[in-house]
């Protein structure tokens, strides 16, 4: 008979890259589990997914009334009698009281930084630079955390958040059986935290293996693609400083859309960049490869601590060599002189130096872009990846 995973997380359908690690790994695990969800809202994108993978759905507001959502969630758990909680995204401290006192196995894939930053982001909205403090009275002053961004009451819209709440949040999850962390950046801020080592495993979130392989043209077009959100932590306008830096011609194609867009396209301009710079907006997922075919190389100029950065995997893949700042987790995968350039924090002036030696010198791309396919295929191949985590889980469930 198969064992019992029920997954909790706050959204039921895709919306962000949380979201498309359960849409890529549950379909397998549901070959060897059978599995159940908990969630709080429907995204209202591509929800019959999630219905196909979670024919038994359990709807529980994660902010309710506590004691309402703590009975809620401990109804779902009789009812449902799982061997195994799997938990994503969820920082309502209600629920994760529910599943610590449930008793059984209790593992969290942790994707960000929400369990132990109050903002989230691990980074000052101010200064841009990381945060390399232990949450604690430090998170009060000088980084006044308790004020959160909230761009839905506007430009300088702020919101609140409870430092109790985040204490008792990092309390709580020390308390689960074991920790999924992306990278190794994770692991250290998980130790800072005081998480013990033994339950902290790695999963970094495998992309799907892609379709068929395909080596880029590295045209004379001299295509530069950045994709992903264009908020101020991804770095798109440190990406254009460090362009208008460069002696080689370029063509930088930005893929994705998001609030810090206006204010890039406009330094663009400033920086005499317009006529070089295309924003085409989203791009479905299946027509990205239209833009890898010709580009040179892929920029992930991140100046907030990325989780991972799962785009750099995904281009890898393609063998395309990356440029991107040293930023949380992202030396992981890019390793320097051999997957692409690695480069210090926020140097404008090496990733200019590095971006105009890769136009310039097309063999070093495509050497640096075949040793990056490589290298993704040998350190994160997608089947052993499954199989230690269904493994991972059985040891688990057969725990003490």
């Amino acid at each position: 008979m198969k064992r019992k995973i029920l997954f909790v997380h706050e959204t039921f359908g895709r919306m962000a890259g949380a979201e498309q690690n359960i849409l890529v790994t549950a379909p397998h695990l549901a070959a060897e589990f059978d599995l159940e969800c908990l969630y709080w809202n429907r995204s209202g994108k591509d929800e019959a997914s999630f219905e196909k993978l979670f024919p038994v759905h359990h709807a529980v507001d994660f902010e309710g009334p506590p004691d309402e959502t703590r009975e809620r969630v401990a109804t779902v758990l009789r009812q449902s009698a799982p061997d195994l909680v799997y938990v994503h995204k969820c920082i309502s401290n209600p629920v994760l009281e529910a599943l610590t006192n449930w008793g059984g196995p209790l593992v969290r894939m942790e994707h960000d930084h929400d369990i132990y930053c109050m903002r989230s982001y691990k980074y000052s909205p101010w200064t841009r630079r990381i945060c390399t403090r232990k949450a604690g009275a430090c998170c009060l002053f000088p980084c006044l955390a308790f004020l959160k961004r909230d761009r839905s009451r506007g430009r300088f819209g702020v919101r609140w958040v409870g430092y109790r709440r985040q204490m008792r949040c990092i309390e709580l999850n020390r308390r689960f059986t074991a920790m999924f962390v992306v990278t190794n950046y994770m692991r250290e801020e998980l130790l800072r935290q005081g998480f013990a080592s033994e339950r902290i495993h790695i999963f970094p979130p495998i992309p799907a293996p892609a379709g068929q392989a395909f080596t880029s043209t590295f045209s004379e077009v001299n295509r530069i693609v950045f994709a992903g959100q264009i908020i101020r932590g991804k770095g798109l306008d440190a990406l254009l400083r460090a362009l208008a830096r460069c002696r080689q011609p370029f063509r930088l194609t930005v893929l994705g859309s998001g609030s810090h867009q206006p204010a890039c396209e406009q330094l663009a301009r400033k920086l005499g960049l317009a006529d070089r710079v295309e924003f085409p907006g989203f791009v479905p997922f299946e027509q990205l490869a239209g833009y890898y075919r010709e580009a040179t190389m892929v920029a992930v100029p991140s100046l907030w601590p990325e989780p991972i950065a799962t785009i750099g995997l995904e281009v890898l893949r393609y063998g395309l060599p990356v440029v991107g700042f040293d930023a949380g987790g992202i030396r992981d995968w890019l390793r320097d002189g051999e997957t692409g350039y690695l480069i210090p924090w926020n140097d404008l002036d090496t990733m200019a130096e590095k971006i105009d030696h890769l136009l310039a010198h097309k063999d070093v791309a495509r050497r640096l872009g075949e040793q990056g396919r490589e290298f993704v295929n040998r350190e994160y191949a997608f089947e052993p990846y499954l199989e230690r985590m269904i493994r991972t889980f059985h040891q688990l469930i057969a725990a003490p």
